[in-house]
C-alpha cells in the first residue's frame, strides 16, 4: 500500500512540475528564441540563378567588405547587392549539391557571374576543379547589423593607376554627385576601382549603369555600399 501511495503522489506531482518548468522557461527571456532583425526592405525568400566561381588562396587572411579577414576555410560567399550577412542556400543546377554559406564580401567583379564562394564552399559544392558552376541561390536568413542596407553604387572602371582613376571621377562627380575611386590589393597588385552615384533603388541603378555604358564604352557592374570595408574607403 504505501508503495502505491507514493506512485500515485508522484503521478500527481509530474503534470505539476511540468508545467512549472514550462512556464518558468517561457517566461525567461534568456531562453527564447533569438529572431534575426532584418534592415527595412530586406530581401528575405530573394532567388537568383547564374554562373558561380571561388576565389581562395590569393585573398586569404584579406579584410572582406564587412571588415572580416577572409577565411577561405569557411563556409561564407561574396555578393555585389545582397546585404552583408545575408545567409543563402547555394545549390548546383548541374549536380544538385548545396551549401548554406554567409555573404561577408563584395564580388565577383566578372561580368556574367552572380556569386563567388569561398573554397570551402566550392569544395561542398564539388566545383573546385571546375571552377564555376550555374547555380540557383536562395536567401533565407540574416545575421548582419541592425540598420538600413547600403546605397547602391555603379562601378564604371578599375586602373592600375591611382591618377587615371581620380581624373575619371571628376568627370563624373558633376552627373552623378558621390562617385568616388577605391583602392583595393588584389593577387596581381593594387587597383582602383571607380563608382559612380549613389542609388536608393535597383531601378535608379540599373538606369544610371545603362547611361554610363553608351556613355564611356564600359560593361558597368552594380554593387551596394556598406558601412565598414573597402567600398566607402577611398585611396
Amino acid at each position: 500500500m504505501l508503495g502505491e501511495k507514493r506512485t500515485t503522489t508522484s503521478r500527481l506531482l509530474l503534470p505539476l512540475f511540468v508545467l512549472l518548468v514550462t512556464t518558468w522557461f517561457s517566461g525567461c527571456s534568456g531562453w527564447s528564441p533569438v529572431r534575426p532583425s532584418y534592415p527595412p526592405g530586406y530581401p528575405l525568400g530573394f532567388v537568383e540563378r547564374g554562373s558561380a566561381s571561388w576565389y581562395g588562396p590569393g585573398f586569404h587572411g584579406n579584410r572582406t567588405a564587412n571588415g572580416e579577414v577572409y577565411d577561405m576555410y569557411k563556409l561564407t560567399a561574396a555578393h555585389r547587392t545582397l546585404p552583408l550577412g545575408s545567409v543563402a542556400v547555394v545549390r548546383s543546377l548541374t549536380t544538385g549539391r548545396q551549401v548554406t554559406v554567409r555573404i561577408n564580401d563584395r564580388g565577383p567583379f566578372v561580368r556574367g557571374r552572380i556569386l563567388d564562394l569561398s573554397l570551402a564552399g566550392a569544395q561542398a559544392m564539388g566545383m573546385v576543379g571546375p571552377g564555376t558552376d550555374e547555380i540557383e541561390l536562395r536567401v533565407i536568413s540574416y545575421q548582419g547589423r541592425a540598420g538600413e542596407m547600403g546605397v547602391l553604387l555603379v562601378q564604371v572602371g578599375s586602373f592600375a593607376d591611382r591618377a587615371n582613376a581620380q581624373a575619371l571621377v571628376e568627370r563624373l562627380r558633376g552627373t552623378y554627385p558621390g562617385s568616388k575611386a577605391v583602392g583595393v590589393d588584389l593577387p596581381d597588385g593594387r587597383r582602383y576601382r571607380v563608382f559612380a552615384g549613389q542609388f536608393r533603388t535597383d531601378a535608379a541603378a540599373e538606369r544610371a549603369a545603362a547611361h554610363l555604358k553608351r556613355a564611356l564604352d564600359t560593361d558597368p557592374l552594380i554593387v551596394r555600399d556598406d558601412a565598414a570595408g573597402s567600398p566607402t574607403e577611398n585611396p
